[in-house]
């Protein structure tokens, strides 16, 4: 049976969503709850106490926050629709499924611009969110890669580092995360995510270079006690104070959110679930961040299911334990 997950905060003691006309699932005041349901009945038949819920495969209660959900990555060749909600109205995106070694490659330099990537890894994840967000969906073809069995294609004609990401564009083939990011603001239509401000652009160049040391302080307190990691998310906390024109890093959303969110999603719930530690405790600011990223479309589009990101980080980092 396909399930999915819904969660939700309530707020009221008529917080609630109703599947059938005999059960009824409440979503406590202030309280994450979570729900399984079949895939098709959960589409069609959650209803807010107060407000209807459009059924797309990101759930949420309209009045606070969302916890999206998306679904497992495709086992054959037929494309996984995912709807949103955007801004402009619902759009649909079909997601590919993961190229292998039995795969054919793409017609390669053919004018086609082409994101290379993988559905689990968050440095690729980063320039999704980027072609997302500037609404490039139509202009940069998603090309998804198995990392577990590469195609020999891949190395051997499109990129010999033989690692995601990388854009195929003008008929190069250009890598790294960071700079993918930049170019892809930089190069192609829509708007601009990163600051004119001079003192926002400074302030943006020493986030871009911290992320590095936040990812190994936080990724080597996974053996130890969960609180090591308490200084990297003290100094996300402190950043998140410096300007007062939004709840972004540089007051506004801009390419220092999107090159933090895979790994502040990853870290939430592997923490929460290893070592009982909440990196939003007493953290206001980083609270309202998350609950800022999960409202945009752009982003939860990129998202994948926390349970299994769980499992994958207690493979890599804990096995040995």
């Amino acid at each position: 049976m396909a399930v999915c997950y819904i969660s939700g905060i309530g707020f009221g003691p008529s917080a609630t969503f109703q599947d059938s006309p005999n059960r009824t699932i409440p979503f406590s005041s202030n309280q994450i709850t979570t729900a399984a349901l079949p895939r098709t009945k959960a589409l069609s038949c959650f209803h807010h106490a107060t407000t209807s819920v459009q059924p797309t495969f990101s759930f949420h209660c309209k009045t606070r926050t969302q916890f999206p959900f998306r679904p497992p990555l495709p086992a054959s060749n037929k494309p996984t629709t995912i709807s949103s909600a955007m801004s402009s109205g619902y759009v649909q995106e079909d997601l590919p499924p993961a190229l292998d070694s039995t795969s054919d490659p793409p017609p390669i330099f053919d004018g086609t611009t082409r994101l290379y990537i993988s559905y689990t890894c968050p440095y690729a994840q980063r320039v999704w969110i980027t072609r997302n967000c500037k609404g490039l969906q139509d202009k940069i073809k998603l090309v998804p890669i198995d990392l577990k069995n590469r195609p020999t294609w891949y190395k051997e004609n499109v990129y010999p580092p033989n690692k995601v990401p990388a854009l195929e564009h003008n008929n190069e083939v250009k890598g790294e995360s960071l700079d993918l990011i930049k170019y892809i603001d930089s190069h192609f239509e829509g708007p601009s995510l990163f600051p004119d401000d001079p003192a926002k652009k400074q302030f943006a160049d020493e986030l871009l270079s911290y992320i590095d040391s936040f990812y190994k302080t936080v990724t080597s307190s996974f053996k130890g006690e969960g609180t090591e990691a308490g200084i990297a998310f003290d100094n996300i906390e402190t950043a998140l104070t410096k300007f007062e024109d939004g709840p972004f890093f540089l007051g506004q959303f801009s390419l220092v959110d999107i090159a933090y969110a895979p790994f502040i999603e990853r870290f939430h719930p592997f923490l929460l679930d290893v070592k009982k530690y909440d990196i939003t405790l007493g953290r206001p600011k980083l609270a309202t961040w998350i609950e800022e990223m999960n409202k945009n479309e752009g982003y939860t589009q990129t998202r994948y299911d926390p349970k299994e990101l769980v499992e994958s980080y207690k493979k890599r980092f804990m096995a040995h334990l």
